[in-house]
């Protein structure tokens, strides 16, 4: 039976990917005269929680080796910095600046997002693949579906943000990768094992 800590930590690192999967069953494709209202306050509800992917690789290697942890926080770290910025040009300034009429000016909006967002998506990326390849190290194959699947989850993340279907995938791939990687860490039957050096 799971303990509380455990139920709590997969709760963490669940809930956030699905909430942005749900939304990402609604996202517009495209930004136009139209779309550009709810595009920008779809973007401005989920605006907390982006950053919130951030903390699954930091709650998976906390703990156990401090490299580790602070490798982890600070490459969440800066996903959730430059992510947030593509979410706030590209999303919240790029549907604003549409609905308002200033068709020309999207643009600028959506390249500078894009830039920034690539730094973060790429390091969230990395904090994935760091987080699995621990678990993997210190549970073996027990983590390995965990950690195929936020991988595949923050690479379908990178290119397809959280669009229908794979960004939506993504994000659930995000949402069950970490879980299973929660209860391989973290279950007390788990807890036995020694921590990789």
């Amino acid at each position: 039976m799971p303990t509380r800590r455990t139920v709590l930590l997969s709760l963490a690192v669940a809930v956030p990917p699905l909430v942005l999967a749900a939304v990402g069953l609604s996202h517009p494709t495209d930004l136009d005269a139209g779309s550009a209202e709810y595009w920008r306050d779809l973007h401005i509800g989920i605006l907390a929680v982006f950053p919130l992917l951030g903390f699954a690789p930091w709650l998976v290697v906390r703990g156990h080796r401090r490299w580790l942890s602070w490798t982890a926080g600070v490459l969440g770290f800066v996903y959730a910095a430059f992510y947030s910025a593509l979410d706030i040009l590209a999303g919240i300034g790029a549907g604003a600046l549409e609905h308002e009429g200033m068709h020309d000016a999207t643009p600028v909006a959506f390249d500078l997002g894009d830039r920034l967002g690539l730094v973060g998506s790429v390091a969230y990326v990395a904090a994935c693949v760091l987080a699995g390849g621990f678990a993997i190290r210190m549970r073996g194959l027990r983590a390995v579906p965990g950690a195929l699947l936020v991988t595949v989850g923050s690479v379908l993340f990178l290119f397809e943000h959280i669009f229908f279907p794979l960004g939506v995938i993504g994000q659930v791939c995000l949402a069950a990768g970490w879980l299973l990687l929660v209860i391989a860490v973290y279950s007390p039957r788990s807890t036995s094992t020694v921590p990789i050096g």
